[in-house]
C-alpha cells in the first residue's frame, strides 16, 4: 500500500490557518518597507513584492513603501554628465546631483513602483518627505579621521540629509483611504532646500513616527551571519552592540542594523533584515513559524 499523496489544496488551507493569528494580530498596524538593491531591477521579483504589499492591504494591514535608487541615481548622473564625488563611501550631492536625485527617485522610480502595485491589484500612491511636509529634514553632518594625524575633520556633503521630524497625517489619511503610500526618500528643510535621505534611514524614521509593528529592510543577504555564515534568527540592541565590537558584523549592515535599533528603540515593534531576493520572503517571515530573516527587537 503506497502512500497518499499530499493533496496541494490541503497543504495551502493549513498555511492560511498558520496565518490567521497573524491577520488577527496586526490587523490596522501599520509595516514599514524598504524596499530597493536585487529586486528593483528584476521584474519577476517586483511583481512578486507588488503582489505581497497588495496581500498586506487586503487582510488589513496598512503598509508603507519606502524605495531607494542609488544605482539609477548613478545611472543617470553618467548620462547626463554629472561627476560624483565620494568621501568615506558617501556620494557628496552638489545642486546638481539634488536634483537629478529628486527627478530620478521621485519621478521615474516611484512611478515604476506604484504601477506594480496598482496592476497587482492595489490603489497605491507615490509621495516623498516633501507632500504634505511628511519629513523635515536636516544636514547631514559626517566627520572622518586623517590617516596621518588621527584628528577628526568634519565633511560637507552638500544636500545630503537625514530626518528630523516626522509628521505621519499624509501616510494615515492615504491608508485609511485605502491607499499604498509609496514614499521616495527625499525631503526638505525649514528653509526649502531638498535633501536626498539614504532610504534605510528615512524608513526607519517612518516605523518610528508611526509605530509600526515592523519595519522590514530588504538586502541582498540572508540576514545578519555569525562568524560561521550562520543566520542570526533574533537580535537586541546589545547583542548588535557586541558583534559590532567584536567584528562579527561590518561594513553596510552596520549603518543598517542602526537603523534597526534607532526604529525599535523609538517606538516601532521589531525590525527585520531579510533577503529581497527571495521570492516572498516577507510574507514567510511574518505569516509563518518558519520565519526568514534576522529580528531585531527591543528586548
Amino acid at each position: 500500500m503506497t502512500d497518499a499523496k499530499p493533496d496541494p489544496m490541503l497543504s495551502k488551507a493549513e498555511t492560511l490557518i498558520e496565518a490567521l493569528p497573524y491577520f488577527q494580530r496586526y490587523a490596522g498596524r501599520s509595516f514599514v518597507v524598504k524596499y530597493g538593491g536585487h529586486a528593483m531591477g528584476d521584474p519577476e521579483a517586483a511583481r512578486d513584492f507588488a503582489e505581497d504589499i497588495v496581500l498586506l492591504k487586503a487582510v488589513g494591514i496598512n503598509p508603507v513603501v519606502v524605495h531607494g535608487g542609488g544605482p539609477q541615481i548613478g545611472a543617470m548622473l553618467k548620462k547626463l554628465g554629472v561627476e560624483s564625488t565620494f568621501v568615506d563611501g558617501l556620494r557628496v550631492t552638489d545642486k546638481a546631483t539634488a536634483e537629478v536625485a529628486e527627478m530620478v527617485l521621485s519621478g521615474a522610480i516611484n512611478k515604476e513602483l506604484v504601477g506594480w502595485v496598482n496592476q497587482a491589484g492595489g490603489k497605491a500612491i507615490g509621495l516623498s518627505g516633501k507632500d504634505g511636509k511628511m519629513v523635515r529634514a536636516e544636514k547631514v553632518e559626517r566627520k572622518v579621521k586623517d590617516p596621518d594625524s588621527q584628528i577628526e575633520q568634519a565633511i560637507d556633503l552638500g544636500f545630503v540629509g537625514e530626518p528630523k521630524e516626522v509628521d505621519t497625517r499624509v501616510l494615515k489619511t492615504a491608508s485609511d483611504a485605502g491607499m499604498i503610500p509609496i514614499v521616495a526618500p527625499i525631503a526638505s528643510d525649514g528653509e526649502g532646500h531638498t535633501y536626498n535621505i539614504n532610504a534605510d534611514t528615512m524608513a526607519g524614521a517612518l516605523a518610528a513616527a508611526l509605530g509600526a509593528a515592523r519595519l522590514f529592510l530588504l538586502t541582498d543577504v540572508p540576514g545578519v551571519l555569525d562568524k560561521n555564515d550562520q543566520l542570526m534568527a533574533n537580535l537586541t540592541p546589545d547583542d548588535i552592540a557586541a558583534l559590532r565590537d567584536d567584528g562579527t558584523i561590518s561594513g553596510g549592515m552596520i549603518p543598517k542594523l542602526q537603523t534597526c535599533v534607532e526604529a525599535v528603540e523609538a517606538g516601532c515593534e521589531a525590525a527585520v533584515v531579510l533577503d529581497g531576493r527571495v521570492s516572498h520572503a516577507m510574507l514567510l517571515e511574518f505569516f509563518t513559524s518558519r520565519g526568514a530573516g534576522t529580528l531585531v527587537s527591543a528586548t
